[in-house]
């Protein structure tokens, strides 16, 4: 089956490559990185199964679906980090799904599925309906981030997550009790949390709102916020203006 691994997240691409080699029904033709790189490899690959991440930049897995043409339709199989709350509607729905971190029996069981709908086009389109009409969950609670420590990656509801810091190339995830790298850039993270109460305070600094505990003047233009953890952070004088907004929140 040529298969094609949408995710937006670098690491989770290689983990589920890497898991799908021992499949060797499996072809991996490509991957994409989100909603409308997905559509136009859709269109030039031409693959038999698509892993498809639901929370992606620029458009999420459900826009994908909706937006395939009449051509071609691949069978979908969604990959997700939502929370308990939102797997109990895809289950009601007859979505197949696999919850991050991906787990060997489940991804088996997929491409299983996966296989047995091969050469059955009505049944692929009528599946392709049913996630197109599945209500998209509430993503403001169900947005997840991936951190790494060493050779293990943890999975962190958004939460647990006082603030992003850079240090030269590497972003740090700053929880109350420990600092994790994180995977992916401070343009990147702030895009997809732009429906969360995080605010960019510092080019190399994103926080969240609702960690915030003090805020101290430095001068007219210049803060330091401390965060729940007693960790601080200078605001830039570009970024004064979100002193404000966190002052309104």
């Amino acid at each position: 089956m040529k298969t094609l691994i949408v995710d937006d997240e670098p690491i989770a691409r290689r983990v589920l490559r890497e898991e799908l080699a021992a499949y060797p029904e499996v072809e991996i033709v490509g991957e994409a990185e989100n909603g409308k790189q997905a559509l136009q490899r859709i269109s030039e690959l031409q693959p038999d199964l698509v892993f498809l991440d639901l929370q992606m930049p620029v458009m999420g897995g459900f826009e994908v679906v909706r937006n395939l043409g009449q051509g071609h339709m691949p069978v979908i199989v969604i990959v997700t980090a939502y929370d308990a709350h939102a797997i109990q509607a895809f289950e009601a729905g007859a979505l197949d799904y696999l919850l991050k971190p991906v787990s060997e029996a489940r991804l088996k069981k997929a491409v299983e599925r996966a296989q047995s709908l091969r050469n059955k086009p009505v049944e692929v389109a009528n599946e392709v309906a049913r996630i197109a009409a599945t209500p998209l969950p509430n993503s403001a609670t169900s947005r997840k981030v991936v951190g790494r420590s060493g050779n293990e990656y943890f999975l962190l509801d958004t939460d647990e997550v006082l603030a992003f810091q850079a240090e030269g190339v590497m972003v740090w995830i700053i929880t109350a009790k420990q600092r994790l790298l994180a995977t992916q850039t401070l343009k990147v993270i702030e895009a997809r949390l732009k429906e969360h109460p995080f605010r960019r305070v510092h080019r190399n600094a994103i926080v969240n709102v609702n960690h915030v505990r003090k805020m101290s003047a430095l001068s007219s233009q210049r803060w330091m916020i401390t965060l729940s953890n007693s960790h601080q952070i200078i605001v830039s004088k570009r970024q004064a203006h979100s002193i404000r907004t966190i002052l309104r929140w």
